[in-house]
């Protein structure tokens, strides 16, 4: 199984490498560029890509709001506890299709886009470090809401919650990526960015955070990367606890969902979370999804965030 040293080796060849890790950062999956295909593997970065609409093909059966509630509970029992402040509480969803995880994947409008053998298939928007030159540059995302909603952004903009979500979440953006990186700061605070939903748009809420890498970052590439993983915005705050709250309650294995893939050309690494999952199982497709929960969250409209997330973009 490859390691993060051996990133770190490649960087300091300044040799491109292809990589996607798990959400634990447990399984690191390092590829040369040259063996995707033989690997049966497909990816694209593109922050341009033009919209290529199709129609709708998942029928979606979500779990029960008791089931959910259930869960749902035992996160805001653990806030009040003090064990978490805000933790990203998933669940897998069943959806029928007669699509393959390939034509899933070349259907997908996406920044980032992945199929894995006949696995998965992720289509994120959600970018998770990217460096170039010296500079190293973070995109946390939170907050989602329905663009048909009345006054939608400024809905979205005013709520409480999911401004201290936001917060929360940028704080320990911030403090991980100090980790790694010298003159760190939110170069731009809650922007809303649409987002194409199938048959309907999101609008969501995300930050900019930087800071400034040495010169010999290329030979730390993968110290940085394991430094930063999990990734805060789908795990929690703090995040140690965050984890062992998430591996307690959703009692389903994230594996690859919320993880990270990325691409390093040698000069520059890109990477994405990897959100917005189709899994193929033993019992068929399943849909990953979820959304942060704090104390002042309602679990009716997190419950239907949940389902918001389902779709083909």
């Amino acid at each position: 199984m490859a390691t993060f040293s051996d990133l770190n080796a490649l960087g300091a060849q300044r040799k491109p490498f292809f990589f996607i890790t798990d959400f634990r950062a447990e399984r690191l999956i390092v590829l040369d560029p040259s063996e995707l295909e033989s690997e049966d593997i497909e990816f694209r970065v593109d922050e341009n890509y033009a919209y290529a609409k199709h129609e709708s093909y998942f029928t979606v059966t979500p779990i029960s709001f008791k089931d959910y509630q259930e869960k749902f509970d035992k996160v805001i029992e653990n806030i009040k506890s003090g064990l978490t402040y805000v933790l990203n509480l998933t669940q897998p969803t069943k959806i029928e299709t007669d699509l393959s995880l390939k034509e899933i994947y070349s259907l997908a409008n996406a920044h980032y886009k992945l199929r894995y053998k006949d696995e998965f298939v992720c289509f994120s928007p959600e970018k998770f470090i990217q460096v170039e030159g010296e500079k190293i540059h973070t995109f946390p995302m939170k907050g989602t809401i329905d663009s048909r909603a009345l006054n939608a952004r400024e809905t979205i903009m005013a709520d409480k919650k999911e401004m201290a979500e936001h917060v929360m979440i940028v704080d320990l953006l911030r403090n991980d990526l100090s980790i790694v990186a010298r003159d760190v700061k939110v170069e731009r605070f809650r922007y809303v960015t649409q987002v194409e939903a199938g048959d309907k748009k999101l609008l969501q809420v995300s930050s900019h955070i930087s800071g400034f890498v040495t010169k010999d970052w290329h030979a730390n590439v993968g110290t940085i990367l394991e430094s930063l993983l999990p990734a805060g915005s789908i795990s929690g705050t703090p995040k140690k606890s965050s984890l062992k709250i998430i591996q307690e309650i959703e009692e389903c294995e994230r594996g690859f969902f919320s993880g990270v893939f990325g691409y390093y050309d040698g000069e520059k690494l890109d990477s994405g979370v990897m959100i917005r999952f189709v899994e193929k199982t033993k019992n068929g497709y399943v849909y990953k999804s979820g959304g942060g929960v704090t104390l002042d969250s309602d679990c009716s409209s997190e419950y239907n965030e949940l389902q918001d997330k389902i779709y083909l973009p």
